[in-house]
């Protein structure tokens, strides 16, 4: 079997879909995307299939390791969200071949079904903890949401006190809910301990990202400060960018995105190495179908895997939906907060071709937002 052709389709909300084919008619979907950087991920799945036309697809391993280091300069969010599509779809079509889910080939699933959560939207507490009672309603017993909005280096804390009235308003509205809280790294050093020390009452399932992992000292001071799991790793893109944060001893949950880490093969490396720290895995994925399929099938094999991020209904989802893209919609029912693992072959979602192709006609030019501090400076988003 050779790979005859390599496609990619940019397709609404803010993704990017990969089709390998092959001279058998055996076909391999992948998800290679940086939000905000699809065209250009694009690209760079096209400089990588000068090497790959005309290879054989089985020897997943091996042409990972091309790609990584067949290349002077590596690493990276563009390089390592390429591989990664590539990468989903090539164990997508050896499972085909061999009539096989992908997490069968990984050894076999060390459990049946994999916990999940949703994300919750809202500018005012009381329309967050509205969201969370539609979430439990939906069947999830655990719920993400964004803790802050814009923060200076160094702000008042009135800002904090918002964040606590938002999650001290989840926390009243469903008590037994797991409540992950994202900051995507809008928090400094200089009032993140004072932040976490406040949240510590509302016995938080983690708190995501306080700081920006470019920032990982802090991370030190923070622990010290809370005995809330701290996680990250969503802008982590190989083993290598999490070695000395898994020995560091300060995170508790790593986050690898399976369409900007390397794909299958490299995340099922970092969820090795973090079980060996005793850290908890929970892959982020506010992506579409065929990621979260790759994240399931990891998560499948790996024991330290607690819960997964997914996005269908999610806020950044305008024009299009993760299940829109997908015949067998079934395949991610959510049922007590749990979510069955795919058993069809490959990574067991039967992509729509027909509608990929004519959402890739609209395509996106999706940018994250800027944001901009009262003084003028930009802020994290």
């Amino acid at each position: 079997m050779k790979i005859t052709s390599i496609k990619t389709f940019i397709v609404p909300p803010r993704w990017c879909f990969l089709k390998i084919e092959t001279d058998e008619g055996v076909v391999g979907w992948g998800e290679p995307v940086i939000e905000g950087k699809a065209a250009t991920v694009a690209t760079a799945v096209d400089e990588l299939s000068d090497y790959l036309i005309g290879k054989d697809p089985a020897f997943i391993e091996d042409h990972w390791n091309v790609m990584y280091r067949g290349g002077f300069y590596r690493g990276g969010p563009i390089l390592m969200s390429a591989i990664a599509g590539i990468d989903q779809a090539l164990w997508d079509i050896k499972g085909k071949v061999m009539g096989q889910p992908i997490h069968a080939l990984l050894g076999g699933a060390c459990r049946t079904s994999m916990k999940t959560y949703s994300w919750v939207g809202g500018d005012r507490p009381a329309d967050v903890a509205n969201a969370v009672r539609e979430r439990i309603a939906q069947g999830f017993d655990s719920v993400k949401l964004n803790g802050a909005q814009e923060l200076q280096i160094v702000d008042s804390h009135k800002k904090i006190d918002e964040i606590v009235e938002t999650i001290s308003t989840v926390r009243d509205a469903a008590p037994d809910v797991n409540i992950g809280v994202d900051f995507h790294g809008r928090v400094h050093k200089p009032m993140v301990k004072t932040l976490v020390k406040a949240l510590e009452p509302f016995n938080l399932m983690f708190i995501e990202e306080p700081v920006l992992s470019e920032n990982f000292e802090a991370i030190r001071d923070i622990a010290s400060n809370t005995h809330t799991p701290i996680a990250l790793g969503e802008r982590l893109y190989s083993r290598w960018d999490f070695k000395n944060i898994l020995a560091s001893g300060y995170v508790d949950i790593i986050q690898p995105d399976l369409s900007h880490a390397g794909g299958i093969t490299e995340c099922r490396k970092i969820a090795s190495m973090a079980e060996a720290y005793d850290i908890a895995l929970a892959p982020h994925c506010p992506l579409g179908p065929i990621a979260l399929a790759a994240c399931l099938h990891v998560d499948a094999v790996s024991y330290n895997a607690f819960i997964q991020e997914q996005s269908v209904g999610i806020h950044y989802n305008a024009g299009a939906d993760l299940l829109d893209y997908i015949t067998n919609k079934e395949v991610f029912d959510v049922e007590d907060g749990m979510m069955k693992l795919p058993q069809g072959p490959g990574l067991g979602v039967d992509v729509d071709e027909e509608f990929v192709k004519k959402m890739a006609e609209t395509g996106h030019n999706w940018k994250n937002p800027v944001w901009r501090h009262k003084d003028g400076s930009v802020a994290e988003w």
